[in-house]
């Protein structure tokens, strides 16, 4: 079916296709050598191709698979004649110009190195400084937004309604005011207690604190409590949520786009966050114990007790599998130290009376949690 001119041979019995890259229909053609490769079709006016824009594309073995830069991109010429593709290939002096060499492909490895190591020093340390700049001037009702779209969550997961006994809720809102004075915060904050078992407290964005139950009924004074209601509120004051969100959004974008969606990635990815992220969060958790131990001095007040409630959390149940404060209050024996060494005699009056703490004991009543 071929018939190509300028001394190769003819005749063969092996059609060349072309697909002219607009269409999808299969052409059988004819090819003719002159000053430039011609593929004519019967009735149609003639393809030319110049020589030097010709270049070889991926195709089947016994098939020499063309494209042409001045063509539109989808073009393709088989020839399957392989005498004609010998004497084609003779004339196309950059058949495989476009293929990468070694050295070419010597400097995408070094670049692709480049970008990985770029990429993770951007997540070590690009982001962590973007996210202390950038968390205190998130504007205030963008970040109550936030607070209530994860309360909505929390209380989904530890209860819905917070509990309110008027005596508990009373002392709950006395023991709240004085460290929330204490700590210079506004009073948008705003605080509650959840009717769950699990020991735990945490912060949201937008000035929320929950204490869970669970936390409460293990407390043993005033102290242990306040000290940890201390801790949450240092990581308002340090903006130290919307500082996570924004370093977490921030690291999950970077190694995911430097390990791409691959199988396996998601480990991956989830195993390297963990580990950059340790650093960052144990840099939180001492800022606010910081904060704490300031505040229960301010009040005349020992940070110990807090220390003490954390001990007989994590050293009774740490190993259980439940959620306690462990999970996002790391402690170590140097936090505990640090705590006791801390610890001065009382010179400021009870945080709150026993008859006060005894209500808010109760605040969720009973069989609630």
């Amino acid at each position: 079916m071929s018939d190509v001119s300028s001394g190769v041979p003819a005749g063969s019995s092996k059609p060349t296709i072309f697909f002219d890259g607009v269409s999808s229909r299969r052409r059988q053609v004819m090819l003719r050598l002159g000053d430039a490769l011609e593929i004519a079709e019967d009735g149609e006016a003639p393809v030319r191709w110049a020589y030097a824009d010709i270049r070889r594309a991926d195709g089947p073995a016994g098939v020499l698979r063309l494209a042409c830069t001045s063509a539109p991109p989808l073009a393709r010429l088989e020839i399957r004649d392989a005498a004609v593709a010998g004497d084609v290939t003779a004339r196309c002096l950059h058949l495989d110009e476009h293929q990468t060499t070694r050295r070419g492909t010597a400097k995408i490895v070094g670049w692709s190195v480049a970008a990985a190591v770029s990429i993770v020093c951007v997540v070590l340390f690009g982001v962590p400084l973007a996210a202390d700049r950038l968390a205190p001037l998130v504007p205030k009702p963008v970040e109550r937004r936030i607070g209530d779209a994860a309360e909505v969550q929390m209380k989904t997961i530890f209860g819905r309604s917070v509990c309110e006994d008027p005596g508990g809720k009373a002392a709950f809102t006395k023991l709240v005011n004085r460290l929330r004075d204490a700590a210079g915060l506004d009073d948008t904050m705003t605080a509650g207690v959840l009717p769950t078992s699990v020991p735990n407290a945490f912060a949201l964005p937008g000035g929320k604190v929950f204490v869970l139950k669970g936390l409460l009924d293990k407390a043993e004074s005033p102290d242990e409590l306040a000290g940890i209601l201390a801790h949450e509120l240092g990581h308002l004051k340090h903006y130290d949520n919307m500082r996570g969100l924004i370093y977490n959004g921030g690291t999950s974008f970077l190694i995911g786009l430097l390990f791409g969606d691959v199988t396996g990635s998601s480990a991956v990815i989830f195993a390297s966050r963990s580990l950059v992220e340790a650093s960052y969060s144990r840099e939180a958790e001492t800022g606010a114990d910081t904060f704490a131990i300031e505040i229960m001095h301010k009040l005349g007040r020992s940070p110990k007790p807090a220390a003490e409630l954390m001990f007989r959390i994590t050293g009774k149940e740490g190993g259980s599998g439940l959620t306690t404060i462990l999970a996002s209050h790391p402690l170590t024996e140097d936090r505990l130290a640090r705590m006791t060494k801390e610890d001065r005699p009382a010179s400021g009056p009870p945080l709150l009376t026993d008859k006060e703490w005894q209500a808010l004991k109760g605040i969720c009543g009973s069989g609630k949690v």
